[in-house]
Formats: C-alpha cells, sequence, structure tokens
C-alpha cells in the first residue's frame, strides 16, 4: 500500500463562495465538474498523488468537529496562511513548530466552517 489517504472531499454549502476561498489561498484556479448530483470544485495534484475536492450536494454538511484535512503548505505554509482572513476565514492555530524533524502546522475554519490544517516542512 502506497498511501493511507488517497482523495479526500470538503463538504461546502455556498460552492462560488468556497470556490473563491480555496482559490484565493492556494492561487490556483479550481476547475469545476458535476458529478451525479454533486457540485465539485477539485484542489491541484498530482496525476498519480493525492488531491480532493470541495463538493456541494446532498449530505455534504460542513463542520469544525470531524475529521482535519492537511493541505500542502509548500515551502512555508505562512504564505498561505497570510491569505485565510483577507479570504474570510478565521486562524485557530497560527504557525505552530511540532517536533522539529516534522515541520509545522496550523489550522483555520474556512468560509464553510470546516476546520481545516495547513503542514510545511519550514
Amino acid at each position: 500500500m502506497e498511501n493511507t489517504i488517497v482523495w479526500f472531499e470538503i463538504p461546502v454549502i455556498d460552492f462560488e463562495r468556497a470556490k473563491k476561498f480555496y482559490s484565493e489561498i492556494m492561487q490556483f484556479d479550481m476547475k469545476e465538474e458535476t458529478i451525479g448530483n454533486d457540485r465539485m470544485g477539485f484542489f491541484q495534484g498530482e496525476k498519480e498523488g493525492i488531491s480532493g475536492a470541495i463538493v456541494k450536494g446532498e449530505g455534504f454538511e460542513p463542520g469544525d468537529k470531524g475529521t482535519i484535512v492537511y493541505l500542502n503548505g509548500g515551502d512555508n505554509l505562512q504564505v498561505f496562511l497570510d491569505r485565510v482572513e483577507p479570504a474570510e476565514g478565521k486562524i485557530i492555530i497560527p504557525k505552530t513548530q511540532i517536533p522539529e524533524e516534522h515541520g509545522y502546522y496550523a489550522w483555520f475554519l474556512d468560509t464553510e466552517g470546516n476546520k481545516i490544517a495547513l503542514w510545511s516542512k519550514k
């Protein structure tokens, strides 16, 4: 088994607002598609790598009490974290060092109320 995690979906209520938020903090245009009755906006990822999507559809309810998805913060997650509040999100835990060999993390609430994390080595 290569990776335990292969895909993630972040539930959203206001698709356009969430798409704008993630496009602003990650600095890319989110590709969009409707699959069945679900509207999805895709995070960029390598062809064989782990990726995910924001999803608006029946049964998808945002929340801050469940699983936490860690997004790749690149070389320095602070670059992404600095975009969270201007994009209408809220920082919960600022950039925090974990044991040095493991890097840094931060948590934020997105515009939909989901608790999301960032991770970077530096």
